[in-house]
């Protein structure tokens, strides 16, 4: 191992790879924790934009580019232990760097420092979103209050300085296991709640469809691709994660692998960044958006910690703890930059596709397939790499196209209009009664807004 491999180790790599990890000492999580971890790190801010990308791909070749994103990532990420044993490293740096020498483990490690700082970005803009309706109803959107704890730049820094910035100095991701627990299951019963009030908001309102709406497949597939890939990348986190996990052996990390990826599809196929699509004062929808902020807070520190210890061991070079203060100062600088580059934009639509395709698919696809091709003493065109061939195409192909794409929509993509409100939540519907088996809920004149609200 080079220098430049050394400084990128975290631990010692029987802590990762073999079996099974020796005690230590260091907290670690059993299965299911370990898994709840996995599974906040990749139902963060990409889930959101899974809506957007079904609209731009069509809802049936949408389906299929979710389905087989989720299949190509669970493989990845064996295949990125796999790595880990086959070049005797204990992180993500040290299986590219024993396989590309330094120059691919310089630009890895910037994509594993550029993905994760990227993300906490999009958390802070979905905060702002969120936390902003709610204090808009809460004071009539209007008024001195509203000014003040309505603005996106107030929330923002308010919700660093309570949450994001306390849970991000946390030195063991172990300790996070009960807050991701917390928000997945808090994730599940507002997925529950969206989708029960669907169809009661289909009979109070005459809402317009959207044209094509249930298409099969639509000309913007890219944009999906991009957004999709997105969504499923906890690969730079894989080896801090596996390193959380009690005895570690192929087996038990295969399970967390799979029911993770598994849980994460289902909640990316029937959830997403609806909340958008509702009027700012439909108090149950305003329920939703609290936990849907609870739950990307919650995820936040995870990002972090990547970022910290790429910037702790790459940029310091030091392999070792930091002191307290140094630890608090270098956390504070990570979360208060993210902070200061969220406060400037509101737009994610861009931002999501980007990070999707210039960094998640050489992080989740194209890296860890090529690395283990290489580590491997078969030759190239063994039977052995025809999976990981397969899965390094894909991401080659979504780099390539996506980023040509991405160029020439650029102009469209970066238009948003985050927070305005939306032309029907002036619709004052007739009266309307709705049977709900034994419940019977009659409005004869609503306000401004009505009580549920769905857009397309």
């Amino acid at each position: 191992m080079s220098d430049a491999s050394s400084i990128s180790g975290m631990s010692e790599s029987s802590q990762l790879v073999n079996e099974p990890a020796k005690d230590d000492g260091k907290l670690r999580s059993n299965i299911p924790m370990t898994s709840f971890n996995m599974i906040n790190s990749i139902i963060g801010s990409g889930v959101i934009g899974v809506p957007y990308a079904l609209k731009r791909a069509g809802i049936g070749l949408g389906i299929v580019i979710i389905l087989v994103a989720a299949l190509a990532s669970d493989y990845a990420i064996l295949l990125l232990i796999d790595g880990g044993k086959l070049s005797g490293g204990s992180t993500y740096q040290d299986v590219v760097q024993a396989s590309f020498g330094r120059p691919g483990f310089y630009i890895l490690t910037l994509l594993q420092f550029l993905f994760p700082f990227i993300s906490m970005v999009s958390y802070n803009v979905i905060v702002a979103d969120g936390i902003s309706k709610v204090i808009a109803e809460l004071t009539g959107a209007e008024g001195l209050t509203y000014v003040v704890l309505g603005n996106r730049q107030f929330v923002i820094a308010l919700s660093i300085i309570l949450f994001t910035l306390p849970l991000s100095l946390y030195r063991n991701i172990a300790w996070l296991s009960k807050f991701p627990r917390i928000s997945t299951l808090s994730l599940s019963l507002l997925d529950g709640t969206y989708k029960e009030t669907f169809s009661w908001a289909l009979e109070i309102l005459l809402i317009p469809p959207t044209p094509n709406a249930w298409s099969f497949a639509n000309g913007h597939f890219t944009d999906a691709l991009g957004i999709i890939s997105f969504a499923y990348v906890c690969h730079h986190n894989t080896f801090m994660i596996h390193m959380s996990l009690e005895n570690p052996t192929t087996a038990r990390w295969g399970t967390v692998t799979h029911a993770s990826i598994a849980a994460a599809t289902v909640f990316t196929l029937l959830f997403g960044d609806l909340l958008e699509n509702y009027c700012y004062n439909d108090s149950l929808v305003n329920v939703a958006r609290i936990v849907y902020t609870i739950t990307i807070m919650l995820t936040f520190p995870v990002e972090c910690f990547v970022c910290r210890e790429v910037v702790q061991n790459l940029f310091l070079g030091l392999t070792e703890e930091l002191c307290l203060w140094k630890h608090v100062l270098l956390t504070a600088i990570l979360v208060g930059f993210t902070g200061a580059i969220s406060m400037t934009t509101e737009c994610l639509g861009i931002v999501l596709a980007l990070n999707g395709i210039l960094a998640a698919c050489p992080l989740a696809y194209i890296f860890p397939s090529i690395c283990v091709i290489k580590l491997r003493p078969d030759p190239i065109l063994s039977r052995g790499n025809i999976f990981p061939g397969l899965v390094a195409i894909f991401g080659f192909l979504i780099f390539i196209v996506g980023s040509i794409m991405v160029v020439v929509d650029f102009k469209d993509a970066t238009k948003c209009n985050h927070g305005a409100q939306l032309p029907y939540c002036n619709i004052v519907p007739s009266t309307t009664t709705v049977n709900l088996t034994t419940t019977t809920l009659a409005t004869t004149t609503l306000s401004s807004t009505p009580f549920f609200n769905l857009t397309t």
